[in-house]
């Protein structure tokens, strides 16, 4: 426990407005022998004193972060505190705590914190944001925030000088992230605050205050789902649980890569987790990587189709259901290159190779389902992966005269595995935010 009598603490100002302190933060300010900050917030705390309230000696932040902790060292060390640091938002969060506790004991320090930059860019936006995955640029490659923005649903990017909003947006649009929404909050609780909602295209081509949190929302993350009601009961909603829906239920058009049947069965065979990466490659209507994407709402999906017209209908389809699905329109051999290592792979199209080409990216542990027409390819996927059936599905259909009659429809081969690899289908599931590789095909609108 932080002990009350620190030689240092470290007041988090939100608005602009130290009126706006609690009184601890406030008693701190004014028993402080030197205050601490950048021009700005010096420029605050001189404008917050009044005549009748004593100035304390005031220290600038400089640019040389060695030289301020060897000050502050020495005034904390020679009996010249109270000493206190004034920051933005929350210190603990990005902030300078962590330069701090570098230099000094953490008992030494008294954080008293203002919320952060990011809860307030969600506030504004009015969205909740436990869910989200935060990333900062400055000091740190721009390429780790373009990976965690291209396939986490929600994403906070602190932006800096070296890579400001529209950096962050051109290497997006380079990338092929394909969003919901976008939003810059800058200078925020500031007079001039300014947040602004826009598409991928004008972050790349405007001009934004460095310092700022972009708001990145991938596909589904406007509005939330994952589930779908299936009548009300005494006025609640019921919530099931179902995959193989009915084509008729699914708002996509276009030909059929599986009919519901089969594709509920590739589905079981995939062991989806809740969380992880799966590619669907040849995915023709995309139904598979759309009902995915809803039963598991925490994974990454990729559906890849080379049909630019199937693939903006899938898109729409996704959009309109509300499921996260990153639709990337192009040859699959081309496409697949810069996609993350998949933990899940469906193979709907390319027959033979495609499945060794997949089978060579797939995560240690993971699991890989393809669908193929021909036995002989069939039996060839069957030696790589070890688990070979043949589905065979029968509708049954009114006659004229009101009696039934089975319609056959062409039978198809589900290969799955690979069956030696150890605890597949139970690989643990990656942590969000992690880094992963850029994808060089190109998602539709």
């Amino acid at each position: 426990m932080t002990e009350p009598d620190a030689v240092l603490s470290v007041v988090g100002i939100a608005d602009d407005r130290l009126e706006l302190l609690a009184p601890e933060a406030k008693e701190a300010l004014r028993g402080a022998r030197t205050v601490i900050g950048g021009p700005h917030h010096l420029e605050l705390y001189r404008a917050w004193l009044d005549t009748d309230r004593p100035v304390a000696q005031t220290l600038p932040i400089t640019a040389d972060p060695e030289e301020l902790m060897t000050r502050i060292r020495a005034l904390a060390s020679g009996g010249q505190g109270p000493l206190c640091v004034l920051a933005s938002g929350d210190p603990g969060f990005f902030g300078i705590v962590r330069t701090l506790l570098n230099h000094l004991d953490r008992h030494q320090l008294r954080v008293l914190p203002a919320p952060s930059s990011v809860s307030v860019a969600f506030a504004r936006l009015g969205l909740p944001w436990d869910d989200a995955v935060v990333v900062s640029t400055d000091g740190r490659p721009l390429d780790d925030a373009v990976s965690v923005a291209r396939t986490a649903p929600k994403v906070a990017v602190l932006t800096s000088p070296d890579s400001p909003p529209q950096a962050l947006g051109r290497a997006l649009v380079a990338a092929g992230c394909a969003v919901d929404a976008v939003a810059v909050c800058s200078r925020l609780g500031a007079l001039d605050e300014e947040v602004r909602e826009l598409s991928l295209d004008e972050l790349a081509e405007g001009r934004f205050d460095p310092r700022s949190v972009v708001i990145v929302l991938g596909p589904g993350a406007l509005p939330l789902t994952g589930w779908s009601a299936a009548g009300t009961r005494e006025g609640q909603v019921r919530r099931v649980l179902a995959w193989g829906i009915d084509d008729a239920e699914d708002a996509a058009e276009g030909p059929k890569a599986l009919n519901a049947e089969t594709r509920a069965i590739g589905l079981g065979k995939l062991s989806l987790p809740e969380h992880g990466v799966l590619w669907d490659v040849g995915t023709g209507d995309g139904r598979l990587a759309i009902e995915a994407a809803t039963l598991c709402p925490g994974l990454t999906v990729f559906a890849i189709e080379e049909s630019e017209d199937a693939a903006e209908r899938i898109n729409a389809s996704a959009t309109a259901l509300a499921v996260g699905v990153h639709v990337i329109a192009g040859a699959a051999a081309r496409s697949l290159r810069g996609l993350p290592e998949p933990d899940r792979a469906f193979v709907g199209e390319g027959g033979i190779e495609m499945v060794k080409t997949v089978l060579g990216r797939l995560t240690p542990g993971g699991q890989l389902v393809a669908a193929l027409t021909t036995l002989d390819e069939a039996l060839e996927a069957a030696h790589l992966l070890g688990n070979l059936i043949e589905v065979r599905v029968d509708r049954a259909q009114r006659t004229a005269d009101g009696s039934w009659r089975l319609a056959a429809n062409d039978p198809i081969f589900l290969a799955w595995g690979p069956a030696d690899e150890p605890g597949a289908g139970r690989r643990a599931s990656p942590s969000p935010g992690a880094s992963l590789p850029l994808a060089q095909g190109q998602p539709t609108a």
